[in-house]
């Protein structure tokens, strides 16, 4: 179906508004805390947009876990040069 003149104008008014919250609040700000911009009727945005959500917090998580298992590792390697 063909979109009316109206319609366009606020379709692209949504769109520009997703761009600049991308831009003011900060990239991943804006996908995961800001809104799950439920005014924008697009399958694949909100595809994607969950995506990004689901891999950004498996990345955070990797990378804490990292950090942890390396401090393990070394308490572990002090541990067991004291007891040398």
């Amino acid at each position: 179906m063909k979109k009316t003149e109206d319609e366009l104008i606020n379709l692209l008014e949504d769109w520009e508004q997703v761009k600049y919250r991308m831009e003011e609040e900060g990239f991943d700000y804006c996908w995961s805390y800001y809104s799950n911009f439920k005014e924008i009727e697009d399958e694949e945005f909100h595809k994607l947009r969950k995506l990004y959500i689901e891999i950004s917090e498996k990345l955070e998580k990797y990378v804490e876990d990292k950090v942890e298992e390396v401090k393990e590792q070394l308490d572990n390697f002090e541990d067991i040069e004291d007891n040398e």
